[in-house]
């Protein structure tokens, strides 16, 4: 849910997109935007699922609004990107309330460098992947490897760090390299899953909320010192006081923590409720019978490297959450990935995933817009 080279690399790349004359930028310009103004004339008026806006093309997968595709008309070279900056920027600003995910295809993104660049073209100011649940690797700059779990593991869909208080109103990803087989990044729109769930558990689970309980190390969850990016555990203790964590060192030196969390939310700037927790994933019965009964077999429910309960500290019930995973199946929405693509997604409207792949396969993430939860 990963350096003075790297950042060369970055500045380089920066600086060879800004160095193309303005004269190639303005023709590159205008004739995106006359090709646009001629397939704008040609297309039906019924056709209200595709339109041209000023050298960008925007259009939705065959069944449904999720994602919308955004593209350059014509060629996608380096000019591409500096000359439909503003129109990248009003697309995602139009599209994600409705769409609640862009992906941006056909431009020129070949490095991290590009990626980079063209994310702080909406989003200047990226996040550190703090208390995070899953192993990343930093790469540069604030961009980080997607989780890198093995290739035959499915990951859920889930809404990125809704186990927390604090979490990333937006997360791009970027396919630097598309696996030959598998490897999707399944979405699922998050208002439509709380509209799904059955009011009987919508309303327990809003009401209750959801206690994530982590067990830190012991060569079967991530290191306390990689998760807080210490080896001080005041720092640990400090940290966890500010974001409302209940934490306690074991007698085995090792860390367990305690949160109570959201399980609905309502977007901060829509208005709209949407499904947001990770009860289904954090809780045992995510892991497969076999995985689930070795490790019983060794802790106590406590200890478990991760488990979720209901906020009051009772037992979330297996069969509430198959209904909620069956939602989530209903409702993914899979595309295959290709090289260079760039999608954009509301972490609050868009739960994301990763379907199993085989091959080699690279897709980056990065984070924006820190955003706190209200207390209750």
């Amino acid at each position: 849910m990963t350096d003075s080279s790297a950042s060369s690399t970055s500045e380089a790349t920066s600086e060879a997109i800004s160095a193309a004359t303005s004269e190639a930028m303005s023709a590159a310009t205008s004739e995106a935007m006359s090709a646009a103004s001629s397939a704008a004339s040609r297309e039906a008026p019924e056709d209200a699922a595709r339109r041209q806006a000023a050298g960008l093309s925007r259009s939705c997968f065959p069944g449904g609004a999720l994602p919308l595709v955004a593209s350059p008309v014509g060629r996608g070279d380096a000019a591409s990107v500096p000359a439909l900056a503003a129109e990248i920027r009003a697309c995602a600003e139009e599209a994600l309330p409705r769409h609640g995910a862009v992906l941006f295809r056909g431009f020129p993104v070949r490095s991290t460098a590009d990626f980079h660049a063209f994310v702080r073209l909406v989003t200047p100011e990226l996040l550190d992947y703090t208390f995070g649940s899953t192993p990343r690797s930093h790469v540069q700059d604030r961009i980080y490897t997607s989780t890198e779990y093995p290739a035959h593991q499915h990951i859920p869909l889930h809404n990125e760090q809704s186990y927390t208080l604090d979490w990333p109103l937006k997360i791009w990803f970027h396919c630097a390299a598309a696996a030959p087989e598998g490897g999707s990044t399944p979405l699922a729109d998050s208002r439509e899953v709380f509209r799904r769930i059955p009011a009987r558990i919508r309303e327990r689970f809003a009401a209750k909320r959801v206690m994530y309980v982590r067990n830190y190390g012991n060569g079967l969850d991530l290191p306390w010192q990689k998760v807080f990016g210490t080896n001080d555990r005041a720092e640990v203790e400090r940290f966890c006081r500010a974001a409302g964590i209940a934490c306690e060192w074991k007698a085995d030196g090792e860390l367990r923590t305690r949160q109570v969390c959201q399980a609905v939310a309502t977007h901060p700037r829509t208005g709209e409720h949407v499904w947001f927790n990770q009860a289904h994933l954090f809780h045992v019965s995510n892991l497969d019978p076999a995985t689930r009964e070795a490790l019983l077999s060794i802790f106590t429910e406590q200890d478990l490297p991760r488990n979720a309960l209901y906020g009051d500290g009772s037992p979330i019930e297996g069969a509430a959450l198959d209904e909620i995973r069956d939602v989530y199946r209903q409702l993914a929405v899979e595309f295959a990935w290709r090289e260079g693509d760039v999608l954009l997604a509301d972490n609050m409207l868009v739960a994301h995933g990763r379907a199993p792949f085989r091959g080699p396969r690279k897709v980056l993430v990065a984070m924006a817009e820190p955003y706190r939860a209200k207390a209750s």
